[in-house]
This record gives structure tokens, sequence and C-alpha cells, in this order.
């Protein structure tokens, strides 16, 4: 053989021209939404408020006066103005298109069924950086609390997703829907090696900490079957992103030897997305489906549509409690 060491570099694995490993797809620009967070700082306390289950189990708290102590530190008084202090934490949610795909489902007789599915494709993120409150005190002893960035990875998303019809008031909850998750991944992801979860087996997982060298996001889709095709605008509300809420203790709403935070009214902050299509009935395809608020020239016809999604004012999303 003349050169032999040209037949061995064309037998190495991965030399060969077409052969070497395939790198790894990227998104086009645009296709990826990334949704920023939005924390606050009145999101880290809750009060001064009432804890109406003190005076609620305790007798006569409010008769009982201190000899060496001033007024306000007893346990009526601090009851009357508590302030609860949290961590907060946040994900950064990203998401493509809204799509649907046609899927065979199975049935419970046993036989497979033509399925028309609705279904984002989502990434979840956790960037670190979230908000603590540190107490500090000054030179009067007097305590304060400023806001301490920590890095946490023992988050988990729990999803909660509804999509709302908002001109047919109508609400559909996501499917974890097996026969669909393969068909997706492989339009989605094509000779990609991407775990793409569920609602259910994403919860099971750490959104573990990202840095500029490493990503180690999450990959997940939610699904929704039997979606009434006259929808026109309709708007998505995302739970488990963030650990924020507000609560309300409404009057007479906990009763004594009830347990703590018995008839409290918890809200979340909620993650909203709004969307539109002008399809019809009979065609239902994915390519008419627009993120965003419709925008209309008339000032009257516009308001409807903003009066639909309870917006003042054009905004595709927005954080709200809920």
């Amino acid at each position: 053989m003349k050169y032999p060491f040209v037949w061995a570099l064309l037998l190495l694995p991965g030399l060969v021209y077409g052969q070497a490993p395939r790198p790894p797809r990227q998104l086009a620009s645009g296709i990826l939404t990334t949704i920023p967070i939005a924390p606050a700082e009145e999101e880290m306390f809750s009060g001064p408020r009432p804890l109406v289950e003190i005076p609620t189990n305790i007798a006569a708290l409010d008769k009982i006066k201190p000899n060496f102590a001033p007024l306000n530190e007893t346990l009526n008084e601090q009851a009357k103005n508590a302030i609860l202090r949290r961590t907060i934490w946040n994900l950064e949610f990203a998401f493509k298109p809204l799509r649907m795909i046609t899927i065979d489902e199975p049935q419970p007789n046993g036989k497979m069924q033509r399925k028309l599915i609705w279904y984002m494709v989502y990434r979840v993120k956790n960037n670190g950086q979230h908000w603590k409150p540190l107490p500090q005190q000054d030179q009067y002893g007097h305590t304060t609390f400023k806001v301490e960035k920590v890095d946490d990875t023992k988050i988990r998303f729990f999803p909660h997703f509804v999509l709302q019809a908002v001109d047919l008031d109508k609400q559909y909850l996501d499917r974890v829907i097996p026969a669909a998750m393969e068909p997706i991944k492989a339009r989605e992801f094509p000779r990609q090696e991407i775990e793409l979860h569920d609602s259910v087996t994403i919860s099971t997982k750490n959104v573990e900490l990202s840095d500029a060298r490493t990503d180690k996001s999450l990959w997940g889709v939610v699904c929704w079957e039997d979606v009434d095709p006259r929808i026109d605008y309709f708007a998505l509300f995302i739970q488990g992103l963030t650990n924020a809420y507000r609560f309300e203790d409404p009057p007479g709403g906990y009763k004594k030897g009830e347990p703590p935070g018995s008839g409290r009214v918890l809200t979340h902050k909620t993650l909203q997305l709004n969307f539109w299509r002008p399809g019809d009935t009979i065609d239902e395809t994915e390519d008419e489906i627009r993120y965003g608020v419709r925008i209309e020239a008339d000032p009257k016809e516009q308001k409807k549509i903003f009066d639909l999604y309870g917006l003042p004012e054009r905004l595709d999303s927005l954080w709200i409690y809920r």
C-alpha cells in the first residue's frame, strides 16, 4: 500500500466526511420566548396584620397587663401587628410557540381514537439570586431588613397550567398524554438527546442552578385535548414558577380550636400569557395561533378585547395573583 497512513486516517471513526458527531440543534432566533422573572420586595413579607389564631384561642388575652415590660411587647399587642417574612425564589420560564398535533390515543375500550392535541413545549431555568430577608440592627438597636441574594439548588417545579377561553368562559386543565410524548419530542427536538418531561415527571426533578457556562434547565411539555374549536381569545395561566403568595383572613373565617390557617384565603403569583387565533371551527391549524393581544384600529373594539383579558392596555404577558 503506497500511502498507508491515508487509509488509517479514513478508517478512524468520525473523521470521514459526513460522519462527524452532529452538533446540538440550536433554536432559531425568535423561536423561544423568555419571560423575565419579576421579584418584588413586598413579596418577602406579609403584614403588619393580626394573627387571628392567637386571640381566638387564648381567653382574656387583652386583659393581661405587664408589670415590667412595655405594653407593645405583650403577646396580645404583637399578635395585632405581626410581620411574617420569607425567602422567595423564582424560575425563569421560556416557551416555544403553542402548536397542535394529531395522534392516535388509546381509549378505555382498547381501541385507538384520532385526537387533536394542543401543546406547548417550555423550559424552566434556575438562575439563582433568590431573595432572602436579612435582619440587621442599627446603632439604636432597631432591626431592619435588607435583601440578600442566595442560590438554591433544591427548587422543584410543580406546574399548574390552565388554558382559559376568555371569550367562551371555559377552562381546560392540562392532561398527561403518554401517547403524545414521543411524536412531540420527535417533532420539536429531532435527533437531539433531550429529556422532555410531562407535568408529573418534571415535578420529580430538582431545577438545578445554571450559570454562564452550564445550562441545567429542564424541558417540559403541557398538553390539552378536546379544546373548543370556537375559541378566538384565550389566556394561559401558569403557577409553580415562584413561591410568592398573598393571603387574607376573612372576618369569622377562623374558628376556635381549628388548625392554624383554617379559613385563610391564599392567592398565588401566576404568570398569564395571552393568545388569540383568527381561525374557524372547520379547519384548526396551529399557524393561526398568535402570541399576544389582538390589536384593533377601532378604540371601542380594542377596549372590548382588553376587557376580555381583564387588561387596561396591551400586555402580552403579566404576573397576577389568583
